[in-house]
């Protein structure tokens, strides 16, 4: 597992579009597999998944990537899943890795 986690600044739903669009226009193999979208009052949080075939692990790999704001600046986590080949440790987690920093090129 990989995570990343920072603060943003800049309008929510611009920066919500450029993960979209980079991820799914970053690899052949990714796709959006769900979304969820809350609002309460002033705050707001956007949940996506993906997920994409990692060829240097030769899995598939999640990226899960939350947006929170209330006010200020927007709260980003982001965590990869899934590119472990073993069955009880994790060996080879390079898909996770450059999932995410796929995630890190468009920020």
């Amino acid at each position: 597992m990989a995570k990343l986690e920072q603060n943003l600044y800049g309008e929510f739903d611009e920066i919500l579009k450029r993960i979209e669009e980079g991820i799914l226009n970053g690899s052949v193999s990714a796709s959006l597999e769900d979304s969820s979208d809350f609002y309460e009052g002033t705050a707001r949080c956007s949940v996506r998944v993906f997920e994409r075939y990692s060829y240097a692990g030769g899995n598939r790999v999640s990226l899960n990537v939350t947006l929170f704001q209330n006010g200020g600046a927007i709260r980003l986590s982001a965590i990869t899943s899934g590119g472990s080949q073993a069955m009880f440790w994790k060996v080879n987690t390079w898909g996770e890795e450059a999932f995410l920093d796929k995630l890190r090129e468009l920020l």
